[in-house]
C-alpha cells in the first residue's frame, strides 16, 4: 500500500514539475499579440470565410487588442495588424521586413504544372503580376491615354449590346461581362466580343476559389475554382499560341500579352513559357475583373438610392459631352474634369471595398506594440479597420461624398487605403478609375435608373455581392 502511494505521489510531483517546466517555457518566449489560434487544423479559417470580414475583425479588435492580434487562418498563424499604424508599419517595412505572401489556394490555383511537359524553371516566390504590369509602363498615364478611345468604344457597344431596349438589367452579370471585355482587349488585345466573356463563370469559380481550404473534393469551392482554371488556361494557351503566329508574321500590337510573349528575361536571357504566361495573364484578368465589376455595381446602387447624387452626376457628365463633337470618344483630359463624379466613387469603395485585404510574410522577427511576431508569420492587413471607424469617417455609415472635396480637412494619411498603399500600391488604380469613370459617363448619359429591391441582401464575403444580382429598372433619360 505505502509503495502504491508512493509510486502516486512521484507521479504527481512528476507531472508537475513537467507542468512549471512547460509553463516556464512558455512565460520565457516572445511576447505574441493576444488573440485566439482557434481549433485544431481549421483554426478560424470557417469564420474567417464565410463570416462577414468586417465583423471576423471588429470582434477580434474589440476583444484582444485594437492594434494588433493573433489568429489561425488558411493553416497558417497569421498577425492582423489595424488601424493606421498597422497599415503605415506594413505598407513602410516592404521587403525590409514584410515580404508578399499568397494564401496556399491562389497559389495552387494561379500556378500549373502540365502533365505532359516539365514544369517552368523555378522563378523567385515574391514575383507577382505587379511585377509583369509595371516594367514595361503598360499602367502609365501616357498608356492608358492611348487605350482610352479603346475603353470608350467598348463601353458604348456594351451599352447598345446589353442595356438600350431593355426596361430591366442586372447590373452585377453585366458588370462582369463589361470589365472582362475591357481586360480582355487590355491585357490581351483581343477583339473577339465572347472569346473571354463566354468563360465568366469559370472566372467566377476562380474569384471564389482564391481564398478558399485547398481541398480538390468534388463540390468544394476549391475543386470548382480548379475546374475552371484549367478551362481558363486551355483558352489563354490558344491565344498565346495565336500571338506567337502573328508575331511570326510580323503583325504587332500594343498589349501586355504581347509584350511577355515577345520580351526575354533580362537577367537569364531565357523567354517565359507558354504555361507561365497563361498563369500570369490568369492573375492579371481575375485581378481586373470581379472588383472592378463589384465597384462599378455598387456604384449603381448607391446612385439610384440618392437621386441627389445621381443629378449632380448627370450635370457633371452632360457638360463634360457637350463639350465634345457628336461621335467623339472620351480622353485622358475629360476624365481628370469628372472629379464629382470620382468622389462618389471613392466613397462606394469606402463602403463596400471589393478587396478586404491582404496577406505578407515576416522576414525576421518583427516587434510591433510590445509584442513579437515570429519570422515566418503570415500578416494581414484589412481597410476595415480603419474605412468605418468614426475617428477619422465621421457618421461612418451614410454616404457623402463631400468627404473628399477640395476645401475640406484632408483625410489623415493610411485611413482610406482601398488600393493599398506603399511601394505595393495597386498597380491597376488608375486603369480601374479610368474603366469606372467610362463607364459612369456612358450609363448617366443615357439611362436613369431604380431599384427593383431596395432591400436586397448583400453578401459580404471576401468580394461584396448582391445576393439577386442588382436587378435595375431603366427609366427614360431626364434629360
Amino acid at each position: 500500500m505505502e509503495l502504491l502511494l508512493l509510486a502516486a505521489l512521484s507521479s504527481v510531483l512528476a507531472l508537475s514539475l513537467i507542468f512549471l517546466l512547460f509553463r516556464h517555457k512558455l512565460s520565457s518566449g516572445p511576447k505574441l499579440p493576444p488573440g485566439s489560434f482557434g481549433w485544431p487544423v481549421l483554426g478560424e479559417t470557417v469564420e474567417f470565410l464565410f463570416g462577414k470580414p468586417e465583423k471576423f475583425v471588429g470582434d477580434r479588435m474589440r476583444k484582444y487588442s485594437s492594434s494588433v492580434f493573433k489568429t489561425n487562418i488558411l493553416g497558417e498563424k497569421v498577425a492582423v495588424f489595424c488601424g493606421p499604424a498597422g497599415n503605415k508599419f506594413i505598407f513602410s517595412n516592404e521587403q525590409k521586413l514584410v515580404t508578399e505572401w499568397r494564401p496556399h489556394s491562389m497559389q495552387k490555383l494561379m500556378r500549373s504544372y502540365e502533365a505532359k511537359s516539365p514544369p517552368p524553371p523555378p522563378i523567385n516566390p515574391n514575383e507577382s503580376k505587379t511585377k509583369v504590369l509595371r516594367q514595361p509602363g503598360f499602367l502609365k498615364p501616357e498608356a492608358l491615354s492611348r487605350f482610352m478611345e479603346q475603353m470608350d468604344s467598348t463601353t458604348q457597344q456594351h451599352m447598345e449590346f446589353h442595356w438600350e431596349g431593355h426596361s430591366k438589367v442586372l447590373v452585377f452579370p453585366l458588370s462582369k461581362n463589361y470589365t472582362l471585355s475591357l481586360a480582355s482587349k487590355f491585357f490581351l488585345g483581343l477583339n473577339e466580343h465572347d472569346r473571354i466573356t463566354r468563360l465568366a463563370k469559370e472566372f467566377d469559380d476562380v474569384s471564389l476559389g482564391l481564398h478558399s481550404i485547398p481541398w480538390k473534393i468534388p463540390g468544394t469551392i476549391f475543386y470548382n475554382a480548379s475546374q475552371g482554371a484549367t478551362e481558363i488556361r486551355k483558352e489563354l494557351l490558344s491565344v498565346i499560341r495565336e500571338k506567337k503566329e502573328a508575331l511570326a508574321s510580323g503583325a504587332r500590337s500594343q498589349d501586355i500579352l504581347t509584350y511577355m510573349v515577345a520580351a526575354a528575361d533580362p537577367a537569364t536571357g531565357r523567354m517565359m513559357p507558354d504555361v507561365e504566361i497563361a498563369d500570369k495573364m490568369m492573375g492579371l484578368l481575375t485581378a481586373g475583373y470581379n472588383t472592378v465589376a463589384s465597384a462599378i455595381t455598387f456604384l449603381m446602387k448607391f446612385v439610384a438610392e440618392r437621386p441627389d447624387i445621381y443629378n449632380k452626376i448627370l450635370a457633371e457628365q452632360v457638360e463634360i459631352k457637350k463639350s465634345k463633337n457628336p461621335g467623339e470618344p472620351l480622353v485622358w483630359e475629360d476624365i481628370q474634369k469628372m472629379k464629382y463624379s470620382w468622389n462618389v466613387t471613392s466613397e462606394v469603395l469606402r463602403l463596400t471595398p471589393p478587396l478586404q485585404g491582404t496577406f505578407r510574410e515576416a522576414m525576421t522577427d518583427i516587434t510591433y506594440e510590445g509584442y513579437t511576431i515570429p519570422k515566418g508569420w503570415k500578416i494581414y492587413w484589412t481597410v476595415s479597420t480603419t474605412n468605418k471607424d468614426p475617428t477619422y469617417f465621421p457618421d461612418p455609415e451614410t454616404f457623402d461624398p463631400a468627404r473628399y472635396e477640395e476645401g475640406n480637412a484632408a483625410l489623415p494619411p493610411y485611413t482610406y487605403v482601398p488600393f493599398g498603399g506603399g511601394p505595393r500600391l495597386c498597380p491597376g488604380k488608375e486603369y480601374a478609375r479610368l474603366a469606372i469613370l467610362t463607364f459612369l459617363h456612358n450609363v448617366v448619359n443615357r439611362f436613369k435608373w431604380e431599384l427593383v429591391d431596395p432591400k436586397e441582401k448583400i453578401v459580404e464575403d471576401m468580394i461584396p455581392t448582391p445576393s439577386k444580382g442588382l436587378p435595375v429598372r431603366l427609366l427614360p433619360h431626364p434629360a
